[in-house]
């Protein structure tokens, strides 16, 4: 698997996924109605923050996408933020992991002091695991923030690692 930079070239075969996802409405607090072009322009980030692909080396197809960016502005400009989409036919591959691996990569060599995700829901919990064993730790917990279609109302971490 190769990770690179996307480019607006990208966005057709990262909407497929991205929509599916989305619309299933129980990992991201995006609207599950969101529209492909509304999504791009959510998704695909310009400099100096970063948006890029994982693809299959062996079939070239776009198995993954990562957005990478500052948490906040200002005085908190210094911790990253991150988000992260595995086309689900390549769930299970390593796919996320990667993504999670090389935007702490990135971070670091931007000059990040930590990564911060802000709303983790806390029944994805395949994400859950996947961030803790990558050094993660939830550091607060935001009660029924999150409607999940099948669980009702659940949590959203907040989940941050030093760098």
């Amino acid at each position: 698997m190769t990770i690179r930079e996307a480019t607006a070239d990208d966005w057709p075969a990262i909407w497929p996924f991205f929509h599916t996802i989305v619309a299933a409405g129980d990992s991201f607090t995006y609207p599950v109605d969101l529209g492909e072009e509304e999504g791009r322009d959510w998704w695909l980030l310009a400099a100096p923050n970063r948006t890029v692909v994982a693809v299959d080396d062996e079939t070239g197809a776009v198995v993954g996408t990562a957005k990478m960016n500052r948490n906040q502005a200002g005085n908190g400009g210094h911790v990253a933020s991150a988000s992260y989409m595995t086309d689900p036919a390549y769930g299970g591959r390593g796919v996320g992991r990667a993504l999670v691996e090389y935007s702490l990569e990135w971070a670091r060599a931007a000059g990040f002091r930590a990564m911060q995700f802000n709303a983790v829901v806390e029944a994805n919990v395949h994400a859950v695991r996947l961030y803790e064993r990558l050094g993660f730790r939830v550091v607060g917990t935001v009660p029924e923030a999150f409607h999940h279609p099948e669980k009702g109302y659940v949590g959203l971490h907040v989940m941050h690692r030093p760098l």
